[in-house]
């Protein structure tokens, strides 16, 4: 099967492992994975803060850079969770609308894709340490995964997968959010460490980057013993 994949702006400017890590577990599933250089932002920056018409033009080069593609997979679910559920809005009655439609329907998160529509849930990776899953907001509410992470970090060989107080409780992240209600925001990130470190757990897994971001900085500032990984980065390792 061949996927075209698309990385997110935080994943390419910080976390570009993340990305390349991806394709190692594509390609371990069986799939030819293919990247356009072309390829930019969904849109979703723009879009959160209000400039409808600026993200359009972003939104429309998506479209035209992925039309045509059978599986557009992204280790996102914030950018998955944005074109499925965004592009209707913005495309309707547009000359894009179609392609719009079509893009919508093809766009897949990484673990989604894996357990529903290849039906892999084992990749043979192997990884010794002890983790706790943070369900993003994206990742559970826009593109209603929850089970399938959870499934895939099961079966990696030596991992010890513990739920954490609280999990489906948003990190305090959000984007511009973080930005704008700085305070709620820390004392968010602040919550969801402390019920991480409740497990005894060493690493935080999630789908996004951008949560991971927001809790890996405050874990440095407060000096806490443990880390953070994206789920690609787990199973991408042992092999």
């Amino acid at each position: 099967m061949t996927v075209q994949l698309f990385i997110p702006c935080f994943m390419d400017q910080l976390y570009p492992q993340v990305a390349f890590n991806t394709i190692k577990v594509l390609e371990k599933a069986g799939c030819i994975v293919k990247y356009n250089p072309s390829q930019t932002c969904c849109g979703q920056p723009a879009f959160n803060a209000g400039f409808w018409g600026e993200a359009k033009d972003v939104c429309t080069k998506f479209v035209q850079d992925f039309d045509g593609v059978d599986y557009i997979v992204s280790p996102s679910a914030s950018c998955t969770g944005f074109v499925r559920n965004n592009y209707g809005k913005l495309f309707e009655n547009n000359a894009f609308q179609s392609s719009a439609k079509k893009v919508t329907n093809q766009m897949f998160e990484l673990s989604e894709f894996l357990v529903k529509i290849l039906k892999v849930t084992d990749l043979g990776a192997s990884f010794d340490g002890k983790v706790t899953y943070h369900d993003s907001c994206a990742g559970l509410r826009e593109c209603v995964i929850k089970e399938e992470p959870r499934t895939l970090l099961s079966l990696v060989n030596g991992l010890e997968l513990v739920e954490m107080k609280d999990t489906d409780i948003c990190c305090g992240f959000g984007g511009s959010f973080a930005v704008k209600y700085d305070t709620i925001s820390v004392a968010m990130a602040d919550q969801k460490i402390d019920n991480a470190l409740a497990t005894q757990a060493e690493y935080i897994v999630s789908t996004d980057t951008s949560c991971l971001m927001h809790l890996d900085g405050r874990i440095n500032f407060n000096g806490q013993a443990i880390k953070v990984l994206h789920l690609a980065d787990i199973l991408a390792s042992g092999y």
